[in-house]
């Protein structure tokens, strides 16, 4: 049975750069893995091709949407690690509906019964949940995964999105399996966070910054590695967060916070922080 997931995230925190070192971990374990990126910018995939690959919506237009005319190999490309990819593409701009485009994309993949051909099939979805369109690629999940950092934005825009998990999971069989902080040097605010909407947090990538430029040259860490080996350590992160999926563990339904709850426990803990535990050195002079 194929176990598909979907990562949701805000904007610009590195959801793509996550996903495909997911994707090549999980193809590392011996899966067969596709991913399909969900934005109009079509780069989801780029660190696994090196390059932009052509949408399936533009494919379709030149077809004038007769599928018959389309083969797997005029959307599907192969990248890294023997991950496949899909770019679905997107409307054009204020026009249209991102889960259209979608729908459309999971209706040729079945139709080229390019579903059934894999283990795991990976959604990276544009932005956080900010209309159904955008979360339409939950009804197709298993497993709902957020990425995140440290910040109140990003924290913000994650309990949108399990908002978005719990209000699917009512007719789908869907859970959210948890939270990866990337590239983040603290996890205070995402602990304060998960201690009042409680989930999985499944690893926290300290602030690497290869895992910046890895995007900037459109390879993967697992590809970066291989011609330099210190960067292996960061490869485990990933390789971990894939060995968590492959458990197939429960997952949660997330209750969220309302706005004003998230706004008063984090806003609060910005205005108070916690008080810097002492130093043994000044324990010792305490004590005198």
């Amino acid at each position: 049975m194929t176990l598909t997931l979907a990562v949701y995230g805000k904007g610009g925190i590195g959801k793509s750069t996550t996903s495909c070192n997911i994707s090549v971990a999980l193809a590392k374990r011996g899966k067969k893995v596709l991913q399909i990126g969900c934005d109009p910018k079509h780069d989801s995939t780029f660190t696994l091709t090196g390059f932009l690959i052509p949408t399936i919506i533009d494919t379709l237009q030149e077809k004038n949407f007769h599928y018959e005319d389309i083969w797997p190999e005029d959307v599907i490309y192969k990248g890294y690690g023997g991950v496949d990819c899909v770019e679905a593409g997107g409307p054009p701009a204020g026009a249209g509906c991102g889960g259209y485009v979608v729908g459309e994309t999971v209706k040729l993949l079945k139709e080229l019964n390019a579903f059934d051909e894999y283990d795991v099939i990976l959604f990276d979805v544009l932005g956080d949940v900010v209309c159904g369109g955008f979360a339409a690629p939950l009804n197709y999940a298993n497993y709902c995964v957020i990425v995140t950092d440290n910040g109140f934005d990003a924290l913000f825009a994650a309990n949108r999105i399990a908002a978005s998990v719990r209000e699917k999971a009512r007719t789908h069989p869907l859970r959210l399996l948890g939270l990866i902080g990337n590239r983040t040097s603290k996890r205070d605010l995402i602990d304060k966070y998960v201690s009042h909407v409680p989930m999985p947090v499944l690893e926290v990538l300290p602030l690497i910054e290869d895992i910046r430029i890895s995007r900037v040259k459109g390879k993967t860490l697992f590809e970066m590695a291989e011609t330099d080996p210190s960067l292996d350590y960061v490869c485990q992160y990933y390789l971990n967060i894939a060995d968590q999926i492959l458990a197939q563990p429960e997952g949660v339904i997330p209750k969220e916070a309302s706005d004003r709850e998230l706004f008063a426990l984090l806003s609060d803990y910005y205005l108070n922080p916690p008080k810097p535990q002492p130093q043994e050195e000044e324990l010792d002079l305490m004590m005198v």
